[in-house]
């Protein structure tokens, strides 16, 4: 209980919300442009990676056991004009994979606008990844195994 308690607090306290960070570009993801880096110097995030932003443990967890246990659980997937929508069971096991991976994804990855949302009454979990240009193809990339269906 616990465990969850921790989880949802960290989800309140602003997975939706973009931060700065430094970082890789991804690899087949372009650089930004004079334009894009213009924005982030206005205070917007960077399109840029950060896989340091976990430590080592927390980084083997996210890539190496919550990101291929949600990719089986993925019910569904919804492509977005910014991004995609993955849709996961409710049962708490997968709501609490979905929540730490929301936060982690937040850490490393700072120019996903992240939405988790629950549908009522039990019913799906809905974990959407959107953002500015490029970030729909980043996703195509990274996260090729969770669009199967």
């Amino acid at each position: 209980m616990k465990s969850w308690l921790s989880t949802l607090f960290v989800l309140a306290s602003g997975v939706s919300v973009v931060a700065r960070s430094q970082g890789q570009t991804a690899p087949g993801v372009p650089r930004p442009n004079a334009a894009q880096q213009a924005t982030a110097a206005k205070g917007d995030s960077r399109f840029a990676c950060n896989r340091l932003a976990l430590d080592p443990v927390a980084r083997k967890r996210h890539f190496d056991e919550l990101a291929p246990a949600l990719a089986a659980a993925e019910r569904s997937n919804r492509e977005l004009p910014d991004g995609f929508e993955f849709e996961f069971p409710p049962d708490a096991a997968t709501v609490q994979r979905v929540l730490e991976f929301a936060a982690g994804e937040r850490l490393c990855c700072p120019f996903f606008d992240i939405v988790v949302r629950m549908e009522r009454d039990r019913g799906s979990v809905w974990l959407r990844l959107t953002g500015g240009e490029g970030v729909k193809q980043f996703i195509k990339a990274d996260f090729a195994r969770w669009l199967h269906s």
